[in-house]
């Protein structure tokens, strides 16, 4: 198990490399070293190895014996059922959302709105995806159910990989921030119908995202993509 501060190191590793893989900053097939990223972080390699070792469990990592430790590609099949997860607690989350908006919420939802066209405007991609997750969880707060966005995050990993491929085009948070005023401005006038609506045509945009993205990056996925139920 090692000490208290050993761990504390692999967590930190483990922390950042994880957080590396979901940005795309290390990309799907990239070869990663032991001994490159002990440089990175100044430690030795047992830390590393360590990071190394639950990264792979996760599904984040592929070992090739004798050849190496490479960024496994992005798996269609987690991804189809994190969408899946994401849609089914979502439609519902916004209903309430909607059924429950006050104007405290209502000025919570347009500064999310504004944080968001912020980003936009600056080019902050990593911002504008953080904000792009608060917008998500703070729709589940608004419902009276704060708890299901995290739920949502344990599970929604390897979709975030893709979201992030797709912000490389320069059309799509553009798209995305269209979105979400149209899903505020339904939250905020009450119309449960057309909140719902709305969030099932925003999430369902993953899957022209991946089409897209996988004519682009052949090599970035793995498997294929299960049959798609739209009803």
């Amino acid at each position: 198990m090692g000490t208290p501060a050993a761990r504390q190191t692999t967590d930190q590793i483990y922390r950042a490399l994880r957080g590396d893989i979901l940005s795309t900053t290390l990309r799907p097939g990239e070869a990663m070293s032991e001994a490159r990223m002990a440089v990175r972080f100044g430690v030795s390699r047992t830390p590393v190895r360590e990071a190394f070792k639950r990264l792979a469990e996760e599904g984040f990592l592929s070992v090739v014996p004798q050849v190496g430790t490479f960024v496994a590609p992005i798996d269609i099949a987690s991804v189809y059922d994190s969408q899946f997860v994401r849609e089914t607690l979502e439609c519902r989350t916004v209903v309430l959302a909607a059924r429950h908006i006050d104007d405290a919420g209502k000025a919570t939802l347009e500064r999310h709105i504004r944080q968001q066209e912020r980003d936009l405007a600056t080019g902050d991609q990593a911002a504008f995806f953080r904000h792009d997750d608060a917008f998500h969880a703070e729709i589940s707060r608004l419902a009276g159910h704060p708890a299901v966005w995290s739920l949502i995050e344990s599970v929604k990993a390897q979709l975030d990989r893709v979201r992030c491929l797709s912000l490389e085009s320069a059309a799509w948070p553009d798209m995305i921030m269209r979105e979400h005023r149209g899903i505020a401005e339904s939250i905020s006038n009450g119309s449960e119908a057309e909140a719902e609506k709305a969030m099932r045509a925003h999430l369902r945009t993953v899957f022209a995202a991946i089409e897209n993205i996988a004519r682009k990056h052949v090599d970035a996925f793995a498997g294929s993509a299960p049959p798609i139920r739209l009803d």
